[in-house]
């Protein structure tokens, strides 16, 4: 039987493929939309004050962005360019939450530039920070002992082997240097996880949080401004897993902060989150051909899709469901390859795939829109692929695919080569006039 035309927000992937090119990003806006209702209608069901912010190194196209910021997100920014992409979006000051680590001191003077609120993960920075000015609200982010937070669900961004955050013992000396500099208002953050999937996670992490802070706020004679859970809202990139209940989330974290709060003499803080793939992991898909089908060992289709148009699936085992447009009925086991001169480019080493898959078919990487595009590179010449957004039954381009004069416009090139490109460039004009 063969399966009907798989489509995208009302929009045929064949016809996207025809009139945009392969490989594709492609995005569903009101499925975004769709995603931020529900987290945000959740939390404020269950908690009065709450503040969500879009974590742009999700997916950092503007026009993505702009759907959020239009639902009333904020944006956290890891960079100074990405506090750049936020302003350009119409947001200023505390609508910018700067979550940055390893800072050096432009990255520093462009924050408190910008009036955002510092997300701080090394106390170890403060005194250059407090060098060059003083921010006006601040956080630190706390990396607590793996013991103190593990849950079986989930593999936390903490203990020995994380990069980020302060180590608790240097938590109490982070936050009275910050009062000691004049900081008017603090909070607190933790991200131990990433796709955690299960609601009890979420009120596990921030019960530990709360137990980390509360003393030392009752101490040095503080209230917590916010607090910052962080993101981790997994998605189920395997269809047989079930989407993550987020107003189970919203009831027990609200319920553990309230008990928390109440054990710590702390006022209820406002609840931060900032997620970024539970927004656009989902309404996001990379469409590709099938180029060619090679019998050898084992059946491997090759198509247009690379390592370095999705960089998931090599970089970190992620799995992804692949259809092919319009094939149904009987499978065979396949291989799954992209067009980069690498092994690891074979980034499906074996799932079953339709038997009647032929050349030309129109290939739908699912669950695309997080990590995606904001991940590839040009390697191989193989060029980075365009964006298109589909939203209200109309498609529009909002990032036009690479071309090679991209790929050699940041070079400085010595005369000869330059004078030869402008010659290849002449002759290739020349040839498509004459059709």
């Amino acid at each position: 039987m063969q399966e009907a035309e798989i489509k995208i927000g009302g929009i045929s992937v064949r016809d996207l493929a025809e009139q945009y090119g392969t490989p594709l990003y492609v995005y569903d806006a009101e499925r975004i939309r769709d995603n931020f209702r529900r987290l945000s209608s959740a939390l404020r069901g269950h908690y009065p004050e709450v503040s969500v912010y879009y974590a742009i190194k999700a997916c950092n196209n503007l026009e993505i962005a702009k759907l959020l910021v239009e639902q009333g997100a904020g944006i956290d920014a890891a960079s100074p360019n990405e506090i750049r992409l936020a302003q350009a979006l119409g947001l200023s000051g505390e609508r910018i939450l700067y979550t940055g680590n390893s800072l050096s001191d432009d990255d520093l003077a462009a924050g408190l530039r910008a009036g955002v609120i510092f997300n701080v993960d090394d106390h170890g920075v403060l005194k250059r920070l407090f060098a060059l000015g003083r921010p006006r609200c601040m956080s630190f982010r706390i990396n607590p002992s793996s013991e103190d937070i593990a849950t079986p669900d989930l593999t936390p961004f903490a203990g020995p082997s994380a990069k980020f955050g302060i180590h608790p013992r240097f938590v109490e000396e982070a936050y009275r240097t910050a009062l000691e500099n004049g900081v008017e208002r603090l909070g607190v953050h933790m991200m131990p996880h990433s796709q955690a999937s299960k609601p009890e996670s979420f009120a596990h992490v921030t019960g530990k949080l709360l137990d980390l802070i509360g003393p030392v706020a009752r101490k040095l004679g503080f209230q917590l401004e916010f607090l910052d859970i962080g993101g981790g809202l997994g998605i189920p990139y395997r269809r047989e897993l079930p989407p993550l209940d987020v107003d189970a989330v919203a009831r027990e974290v609200a319920a553990v902060v309230r008990r928390k709060c109440a054990e710590h003499g702390l006022k209820t803080p406002r609840l931060v989150m900032e997620p970024g793939r539970y927004f656009v992991g989902d309404a996001g898909y990379v469409l590709g051909r099938v180029i060619s089908i090679k019998q050898g060992y084992r059946t491997i289709l090759g198509t247009d899709i690379s390592m370095n148009t999705m960089a998931r699936p090599v970089m970190y085992g992620a799995y992804h469901e692949v259809r092919i447009n319009g094939r149904g009925g009987q499978t065979a086991p396949m291989a799954m390859t992209g067009q980069v001169c690498e092994n690891t480019d074979m980034w499906i080493s074996e799932r079953e795939f339709p038997a009647e898959v032929a050349e030309g078919d129109v290939v739908v990487l699912m669950d695309a829109g997080a990590y995606g595009h904001v991940m590839s590179y040009d390697y191989n010449g193989r060029l980075r692929p365009a964006e298109v957004l589909v939203d209200g039954g109309q498609s529009r381009l909002i990032r036009r695919r690479d071309t090679f004069e991209d790929l050699v416009s940041r070079m400085c090139l010595s005369e000869d080569i330059q004078k030869r490109l402008r010659e290849a460039a002449g002759e290739a004009s020349g040839q498509a006039a004459g059709g």
